[in-house]
């Protein structure tokens, strides 16, 4: 037993030592994150900021500019091939594609098609079923690629679309492969980095002209001092990318160590002197007398529960030895869904003129026309700046929405053998399907329809009926993982979801932790000081010699 208790405090210790840096500055970066703007653009955004769109008399029809563009596709898809496959393993691990990229490219289908203007321009932006993205002119049928200039003058019109500044001067500073502070977003670089007025940016997309990071010298200022710490992006930084995974894993089996031995020393060690038993000298419910010993001892005992919670929650995260399955579909099982046909709808609309379609969606400020399919069955949406969807029906053959009918077939089509065990319509959020904090209806629209599939695993799909995406699929694992891994470490579920609930709990925690990362820095310094410092001999005091009595009667001869 003795063994044991000794065990115990030695892992706490010295895990502790070497982990309480990086604890604090885990605390900290959370609680910058929870206030830092999101620096990505989302879809509500995008749409915000997009030029009016006003179609014009001869633009190309989709299946006119997919057809002129050919020969480039395959150029651009034998240049392309090994960055699509690296991007398809890390989002998913789909299925490696035979062939070699020429191949690929001229096999490829279309996936969604949305009609935009870029710096003017009429462009079809189009991605393929291999995961490549085109942009092509709605005028002479090319592939569009945005040249410095141009990202300029699209980033100018970003800020007159929606801005209440009189004057916008933008400027290119560089073009960047992988910018960190872009996530996922591979099958889109290069990237056009253009400086506004004072201190503003933008990273616009060189392949679609497409704006997917817009912020302020203080965005990015909350950005390096939150995310980039919290999730090791340093590594990344030096080259270390592949091993981050396995960093963070590391890091957060240890600190849910050290957490969890502390959390036993802390119930061990109080004394609350209930029911009439003994507490410490002077009544105290703690052994510690020193200042920052007592404030690690409380700190630990009162936030640790919900401190071993965000360790293990982040450990989860890395998904260890891949318990966990990907939340999000991979390529070839999006291909499965939509099907192998596009529609004829889609390729030989031709973009309606301005009067029509503004007789169409009632005078609204129309910022794109977007085609989905999926089978033979095709829908277009027309999107406006204030974030509505407009369905439209230029021919008989488009829907206004996917029907339950279309949507169930492209669900068998992704399962396979499964079959589907029930469906309904959700018009509120549940348990698995809901916006974060800084999303809308656009990112997370209403309502949907939940598929259930009668399968081992519990698979079910949420699916988005007026455009026919394949929002989210989750088994069992997966919905574990909401609870271990979102549950836990953003607490967001149940009456915590609301703010301000949620701030007030949030910072609780996050202040005790601060304090308890704190005290463990000091407390650690002080255990290595003891440690590896030599320690000094003590003094030994000379014994006083007592002089005789003729030679004191002699000093005052």
């Amino acid at each position: 037993m003795k063994s044991l208790n000794r065990l115990l405090y030695q892992v706490h210790r010295w895990v502790g030592v070497v982990l309480g840096l990086f604890m604090f500055f885990w605390f900290f970066t959370g609680l910058v994150i929870m206030y830092s703007t999101q620096t990505t653009q989302n879809r509500s955004q995008q749409l915000a900021h997009a030029e009016t769109l006003a179609p014009e008399v001869g633009w190309l029809s989709l299946g006119a500019a997919w057809n002129i563009s050919a020969e480039q596709r395959k150029a651009a898809g034998s240049r392309n091939f090994g960055r699509v496959e690296a991007v398809a393993g890390r989002n998913g691990g789909a299925e490696s594609q035979a062939g070699n990229g020429e191949d690929i490219a001229a096999a490829a289908g279309i996936v969604d098609a949305r009609l935009v203007r870029s710096a003017g321009e009429p462009v079809w932006l189009v991605e393929d079923t291999q995961g490549q993205r085109f942009a092509l002119s709605a005028i002479d049928g090319s592939i569009r690629e945005t040249k410095p200039d141009q990202a300029v003058k699209i980033a100018e019109n970003w800020y007159d679309a929606n801005d209440s500044r009189s004057f916008i001067t933008a400027s290119y500073i560089e073009t960047v492969e992988n910018p960190i502070i872009l996530r996922n977003q591979d099958a889109l670089s290069p990237f056009h980095r253009i400086a506004v007025n004072d201190g503003d940016e933008l990273l616009i997309s060189a392949r679609t002209g497409e704006v997917l990071h817009a912020s302020t010298r203080l965005d990015r200022a909350f950005y390096w001092a939150g995310n980039w710490l919290h999730l090791l992006k340093p590594l990344e930084s030096l080259g270390w990318g592949k091993i981050r995974n396995d960093v963070q894993l590391w890091l957060g089996l240890f600190a849910t160590l050290a957490t969890l031995t502390g959390l036993i020393i802390g119930w061990l060690r109080w004394r609350p002197g209930f029911v009439g038993k003994s507490t410490y000298s002077q009544g105290r419910t703690q052994p510690y007398r020193e200042f920052w010993f007592k404030w690690h001892f409380w700190s630990g005992l009162i936030g640790g529960t919900v401190v071993l919670f965000w360790a293990l929650s982040g450990f989860l995260d890395t998904n260890p030895g891949k318990i966990f399955s990907q939340a999000n579909p991979g390529r070839q099982e999006v291909n499965r869904y939509l099907g192998n046909e596009t529609p004829q709808v889609m390729l030989d609309w031709q973009p309606v003129l301005p009067v029509l379609l503004a007789a169409a969606v009632d005078g609204a400020d129309i910022v794109e026309l977007g085609w989905r399919h999926l089978g033979n069955d095709a829908v277009l949406l027309a999107h406006t700046r204030d974030r509505r969807r407009l369905p439209q029906t230029p021919e008989v053959t488009a829907q206004q929405q996917f029907n339950n009918s279309t949507l169930l077939a492209a669900v068998e089509r992704l399962a396979g053998k499964s079959k589907v065990e029930s469906h309904e319509v959700l018009t509120e959020y549940d348990s698995y399907y809901y916006p974060r904090h800084h999303q809308s209806r656009v990112e997370k629209p209403l309502p949907v329809v939940l598929v259930k599939m009668a399968d081992d695993t519990g698979t079910c799909f949420y699916l988005d009926p007026q455009d026919g995406k394949l929002i989210a699929k989750l088994d069992r694992s997966g919905r574990i993982l909401r609870w271990l891994y979102s549950g836990l470490h953003h607490w967001d579920f149940g009456w915590l979801y609301y703010r301000p609930i949620w701030d007030v709990w949030m910072l609780t925690w996050i202040l005790l932790g601060l304090v308890l990362g704190a005290s463990s820095l000091v407390v650690g310094w002080r255990r290595l000081k003891q440690t590896l410092l030599p320690k000094k001999m003590p003094r030994i005091k000379k014994p006083a010699v007592r002089k005789s009595s003729a030679a004191t009667s002699h000093r005052y001869l």
